[in-house]
Formats: structure tokens, C-alpha cells, sequence
């Protein structure tokens, strides 16, 4: 099995995670959970690892072993980072803040064309959710082409939390919402700032939203009123780099 993807089989999960392997989620058979699957049910409730119960056959279609006894955890393709990397990273270039945080991206792709944004705009990094999300996966990386090797990712429990402490670090966070005061044509985008990018279809989270100290908006001239998370992010992104650089 290489260092990343898919761990099959109870022993070979068990190791990775006692040694302590950046797991981005387990996958289960339904039923019965007896012997050694208590054990590492155990360890990833310690561990706050997602978990999901499925049917064998859809184990059998993630399986690429043919021998997944019943668990699957999928490996995230890179370390995580803490959210204080992050932030020392600007420290480090002598420059402001310039954070993406992806606020329940449940898809790879769309996380990891953010990631690829993210990268080409200069960011920092970016934070993401453990819950109810998309990680490091090999679909991730792929999305990202390549953007994953150069971005720091930091994975955190509460995103709202991460909030309050990256406003007690002098960050300013901006969240888009077709609700939002002003237009991101309008918005300030100076000093050490933080973006918040919401989930697919449902867009930021109520205590997220509230949390952040700027809400705006993209103009939405047409029929449909909402984009694709990861064009809307560009956008944002990509405006902030404008206001910046070139205002």
C-alpha cells in the first residue's frame, strides 16, 4: 500500500492509526461491529476521524485489494498543517494575512480548485472543515493540479472557533452571502484577511456567517442565482488579489 489513499483491512488500519497517519475518514460495514473493529472505532472517536456506515458493496467498490475486511480509511495525500503555520507564514514573507477558509466543501473537485486558486492568488493557506467535508484525498489532489504540494491545508473541528481565534490574531474574516451589504467590487479587502468560502448549495453555516465581520455579495445579473463554490471563491479570491496588488 503506498503512503497514501485507501488503507484496507483491519491491521493495516489499526497501524496507521496508532501511528498517528493523517486519516481523513473511515468507512465501515454495516452490522454487527465486533473484535478488532471496536478497537479502531475506539481510536477514531479519540481521534474526531469521521466515520461512515456502508453497505459491503459499496466496500467492495472502494476496494482495491479485494480484501478490505470490512474497513476502508482514506488517507489524506499530504500532512496537515496547524492553523498558526498559516499565519506564520505571512510573518515569514513580511506580508499580511491572506487566508481561505472552505467552510463544508463536501467536494474534492471544488476543493481542490479553491486549493489551485488559493495557490495562484498567494494565499497563505487554507482551512477546512474535519466534519461533513472533503480532505486530502487523491481527488482532492488531482483537482488541485498539483496545488496540494505548494498549499498549506490546515484541518480544524470548528471552523466558527478557528474564526474567533484568527480575529484575536488581528484577521479580519469575509464571508460571501447573496445577502451581503456590499458587493466584493465594493468590499475592502486590506490588511490581514481571511475569506470564507460556503459549502455547496447551502452556503456558509448560521454561526460561520455570524461570525465573520464582513458579509458581501457577487452581483448576480441572469436567471440563476448562485455559482459553483469554487468559481465563486475564484471570484472573491481573485478580487481581493486585485483590491491588493493593483489598487
Amino acid at each position: 500500500m503506498s503512503n497514501y489513499g485507501k488503507i484496507e483491512g483491519r491491521n493495516p488500519v489499526m497501524e496507521a492509526l496508532r501511528s498517528n497517519r493523517p486519516i481523513d475518514k473511515l468507512y465501515i460495514k454495516k452490522g454487527e461491529i465486533s473484535g478488532s473493529l471496536i478497537k479502531i472505532l475506539n481510536i477514531a472517536k479519540d481521534m474526531k476521524i469521521p466515520v461512515s456506515y456502508v453497505d459491503k458493496v459499496k466496500l467492495d467498490e472502494m476496494s482495491e485489494s479485494g480484501s478490505h475486511q470490512g474497513v476502508i480509511a482514506v488517507a489524506s495525500v499530504k500532512d496537515y498543517v496547524s492553523v498558526d503555520d498559516i499565519l506564520n507564514k505571512a510573518k515569514e514573507k513580511g506580508t499580511n494575512n491572506f487566508i481561505i477558509i472552505a467552510d463544508e466543501i463536501a467536494d474534492p473537485h471544488n476543493l481542490g480548485a479553491i486549493i489551485r486558486t488559493a495557490n495562484a492568488a498567494g494565499a497563505d493557506g487554507v482551512i477546512i472543515s474535519k466534519h461533513r467535508a472533503a480532505g486530502l484525498t487523491p481527488v482532492t489532489e488531482k483537482a488541485s493540479a498539483g496545488a496540494t504540494e505548494f498549499t498549506p491545508v490546515a484541518k480544524v473541528t470548528n471552523i466558527a472557533k478557528t474564526i474567533d481565534y484568527l480575529k484575536s490574531n488581528n484577521v479580519w474574516v469575509i464571508g460571501s452571502d447573496m445577502d451581503g451589504t456590499t458587493t466584493i467590487y465594493e468590499q475592502d479587502f486590506s490588511g490581514n484577511i481571511a475569506i470564507v468560502i460556503g459549502s455547496e448549495g447551502f452556503g456558509m453555516s448560521k454561526l460561520v456567517k455570524e461570525k465573520c465581520d464582513f458579509i458581501t455579495k457577487i452581483p448576480m445579473y441572469g436567471e440563476i442565482t448562485s455559482l459553483n463554490a469554487s468559481v465563486a471563491g475564484a471570484l472573491m479570491i481573485y478580487e481581493a488579489v486585485r483590491y491588493r496588488k493593483f489598487k
